[in-house]
């Protein structure tokens, strides 16, 4: 008797919860296939509850809150990238209980909203911090109001206002199915899932911010053998830390070219590691620059001049044995929109075939990676502009290092037009990666 009564009971208390509260989807429709922004129209009961119901929400996928609306009701447009989706819609009263109702979603066309992740790199083994760079855009009138990091399943690790990211993440020895979101003004979302394996800080290590730091030598550069000078009598420059406007983070830097004479540059170099390193990272026993291979130059830049450029250059740099390497990157802007690397051994520029068009008043997103070969050539792999990634995988043997030269440094180079019009930048977000 006690084991047919318990088994009567226990379906009746199962039950209760689904007698009191009910989630009722009108749209769309369970196993519905639609294009465009996907209409969410439902509302809730609590019945159970006399305080009734608190909120309501939606996941785009198990643990993916994308949405969420106080009261008991929600009329929503969520933007989705094509593809199906198993949704769900909750409701959570205000007694601490909840409800859902499952809602099977094919997307054709239309995904509105989209999160373009540059680092990590899916499935790459990092160190921790890991550095997560990443932007988002969206058709939503109003913008892209957030963007954020899961580093599993409802747990959210970081929150930035805004379309752009660029933090770095500690997170402990191990693997990670992370998810970057962006969240827009319309209630619409995206994900992109990035898997990393974290291997307790023994693998890339980056220096952050750098456009903010101290330490940034600088010299002007004329034709027609482009020698440094500082002072120079036919260009002069200046740079300011600390823009909060406009800025991706509050800590922006103006550098600015103030022209004379046609043609003429202003170069900034930063000594990273080795001699006069400004990151404390002297290396005085030549331990560690000869054992450094791959490198990234990721950095967001601002300006509403760029007319008056005849270029902007990003290098990399790295001495030891009396031997250079130097990637050099320019962006040629006077005329021929085209993306140039240097070939240090010919002491030419070379062009790539590959378009450079940064946006005006706009921040635009450069990433640039290259690597020291096994066989130490100079390896430019890719140039990656406002999400477009270009593979060059092109070759150049070394050429010499200036003097007894040991380390490695950064540039960046404002390059003169033909009335050497003056012209400002803002760069932010600065950071270099190598390991």
């Amino acid at each position: 008797m006690r084991k047919s009564f318990l088994g009567w009971v226990c379906p009746l208390v199962l039950l209760v919860p689904a007698a009191f509260a009910k989630v009722t989807v009108s749209s769309p429709a369970n196993g519905s296939t639609v294009s465009g922004p996907v209409n969410y129209v439902a509302t809730a009961t609590a019945s159970s509850c006399s305080k009734g119901v608190a909120s309501m929400g939606i996941y785009s996928a198990p643990g993916v809150l994308v949405y969420v609306v106080n009261g008991d009701s929600m009329n929503t447009d969520l933007s989705l990238s094509p593809g199906t989706y198993d949704t769900t819609v909750e409701e959570w009263d205000n007694c601490g209980g909840a409800t859902t109702k499952a809602i099977k979603v094919k997307v054709t066309s239309g995904g509105q909203s989209f999160v373009s992740v540059t680092k990590p790199a899916n499935n790459a083994t990092v160190g921790s911090p890991v550095n997560f760079v990443a932007t988002a855009t969206t058709s939503c009138s109003q913008g892209v109001a957030s963007m954020g990091i899961y580093t599993a399943p409802n747990q959210l690790a970081y929150v930035v206002q805004g379309a752009s990211m660029n933090y770095n993440l500690a997170l402990s020895a191990g693997t990670y199915n992370t998810v970057v979101e962006e969240w827009d003004n319309c209630g619409g979302a995206a994900t992109t899932p990035v898997t990393i394996t974290v291997n307790g800080g023994n693998g890339e290590k980056s220096f952050y911010n750098l456009q903010a730091g101290s330490g940034w030598d600088v010299a002007g550069q004329g034709p027609p053998n482009y020698v440094d000078c500082n002072p120079c009598s036919d260009v002069s420059w200046s740079s300011n830390t600390n823009i909060s406007s406009p800025s991706m983070d509050g800590n922006a830097t103006e550098y600015k070219l103030i022209g004379n004479t046609p043609y003429w540059d202003v170069l900034w170099d930063d000594p990273l590691i080795g001699t006069g390193s400004t990151q404390g990272l002297p290396d005085s026993n030549h331990t560690l620059v000869p054992t450094l291979h791959n490198f990234t130059y990721d950095v967001y830049f601002y300006s509403g001049e760029l007319g008056s450029s005849e270029a902007l250059e990003f290098d990399i740099n790295q001495f030891f044995d009396s031997t250079g390497y130097i990637w050099g990157h320019q962006c040629t802007l006077a005329g021929a929109n085209e993306w140039d690397i240097w070939n240090d051994v010919s002491g030419h520029w070379v062009g790539t075939g590959i378009a450079c068009n940064p946006k005006e008043n706009q921040w635009n997103h450069l990433t640039i990676q290259v690597q020291r070969t096994s066989s130490n050539q100079l390896l430019y792999q890719s140039i990656t502009l406002n999400g477009v990634t270009n593979t060059l995988n092109t070759t150049y043997n070394p050429g010499s290092a200036p003097g007894s030269w040991y380390g490695i440094t950064i540039n960046y180079q404002m390059d003169g037009n033909s009335n050497d019009t003056t012209y400002g930048v803002y760069l932010d977000e600065l950071t270099f990666s190598y390991d």
